[in-house]
């Protein structure tokens, strides 16, 4: 560098340009040689290192490395050979100039950079590596690693500042804390996304994978990421939603992962029947009753236990009313539970239960509360729609009615009736 400092001294020297202008025309074209220099360096290296490294790693049984090779770690840490030569030429570049030291502090801002550049190139193949191990799929490796990067920044920030204003960092430290109010203002949903993402964390409230459902900002589907800012969901149409991560914190939401993990999902619908149709079982309706294979032995049982309390408290048969007796909706309670213990689909080890709810407007409401022995949703609809198909269908064997909201053709059918009704009425009289 010297020698061609030289050379160029000597060319323009014997020209009649200022020697302002010789001065400032061979730092250009000293600048321009240590760049092109430069750019071929790193082409060169890039290209060794590249080969090197591609040719090392992949005869290695480990996987971490590989994905140090993804992120082009090696090829950053030829960046340094850029610092090597910038230190070497701007002493000769910029001999007795006034800018020089100034100079060679933006050069060690630049080697700050360089590291914090390799530095996050390990941080993302690490991050990688980590993201793809099955012990941390389900956590939030992103922000982890979202913060530590934020950390190195700021690190890398204070230092720059120090060495351009040839300040100690703990002189930048110790004004921060004056300027927080504006970082906090500036940085607000950072920090509370940090504070966030710690807490779903340690808490283990949100995994990479899990069903969440957040009815306030229309998302309902699968986690795909959590990140230190915000909380990407795929939902089941196949949209995407962005929440804040925050907002998992100071909002109410649904994880279906309990469900997930317990083997079993939830049917609890209720079928409501017609109060009008509930009666008494006669013993005609009881040999019938008999005849289904289900109840068989319960309605045996049920009515030996029945006889012999009426018969010890004197009740007089005859009349149904007195004493204890069997109803229809209670036998057909009966018939559903007893349905759903055998029922192949149903998970036996979790509860089950039919149940009568509160009666009203609508009738009165048998709900069926029992769990499947799959959490895949189209299994689950499946078996939930399988069994109130038989349900529904049932309940006429028992001498029940659906409530049903009249439609246009019973209203239409009860016109006929009506007016059918009132011609035979006229023809009579």
């Amino acid at each position: 560098m010297n020698n061609l400092k030289q050379w160029l001294q000597e060319i323009f020297s014997k020209t009649s340009l200022p020697e302002s202008w010789q001065y400032g025309i061979i730092v250009f074209i000293l600048c321009l040689a240590t760049l092109l220099v430069i750019l071929l360096v790193l082409y060169v290296a890039r290209i060794i290192f590249g080969k090197l490294a591609h040719f090392i790693i992949h005869r290695t049984i480990a996987k971490w490395d590989d994905y140090i090779l993804k992120h082009k770690v090696f090829e950053t840490f030829t960046l340094l050979l850029s610092v090597m030569i910038l230190r070497f030429a701007i002493p000769v570049i910029f001999e007795n100039n006034t800018w020089l030291h100034f100079i060679l502090n933006l050069l060690e801002v630049y080697l700050v950079y360089v590291i914090i550049r390799i530095i996050v190139a390990i941080l993302r193949g690490t991050e990688d590596y980590i993201a793809h191990l099955e012990l941390y799929k389900e956590k939030p490796v992103a922000s982890w690693f979202q913060l530590a990067r934020i950390l190195l920044y700021l690190m890398g920030g204070v230092l720059s500042l120090s060495i351009l204003l040839e300040k100690s960092p703990l002189y930048f430290l110790g004004a921060f804390g004056a300027i927080s109010a504006v970082v906090i203002l500036v940085f607000k949903d950072t920090i509370l996304g940090l504070v966030a993402s710690i807490q779903i964390s340690a808490n283990d409230m949100v995994r990479v994978g899990d069903w969440v459902e957040m009815e306030k900002y229309n998302a309902n589907g699968e986690v795909t990421a959590i990140n230190l800012n915000t909380v990407k969901i795929r939902n089941w149409d196949k949209t995407y939603s962005t929440v804040p991560t925050h907002f998992f914190i100071s909002d109410s939401f649904k994880n279906w992962r309990g469900m997930q993990e317990s083997g079993g999902r939830r049917i609890k619908r209720p079928i409501y029947i017609n109060i009008n149709s509930i009666k008494f079982v006669s013993p005609e309706m009881r040999e019938e009753y008999k005849k289904i294979y289900l109840i068989k032995d319960y309605i045996i049982e049920r009515q030996k236990e029945i006889e012999e309390y009426n018969k010890s408290k004197n009740y007089d048969p005859s009349i149904l009313i007195n004493g204890r007796r069997m109803t229809n909706i209670g036998v057909f309670r009966k018939y559903i539970e007893s349905y759903l213990r055998n029922h192949p689909g149903i998970n036996q080890e979790m509860t089950l239960i039919v149940r009568q709810m509160e009666s009203g407007q609508y009738g009165l409401p048998i709900e069926v509360y029992c769990f499947t022995n799959t959490v895949k949703w189209v299994e689950y609809e499946t078996i939930q729609s399988d069994i109130f198909d038989h349900i529904f269908s049932a309940t006429r064997f028992f001498g029940l009615e659906v409530y049903q909201a009249p439609t246009g053709s019973d209203i239409t059918a009860l016109t006929s009736a009506g007016i059918a009704g009132l011609n035979q009425a006229f023809r009579t009289s």
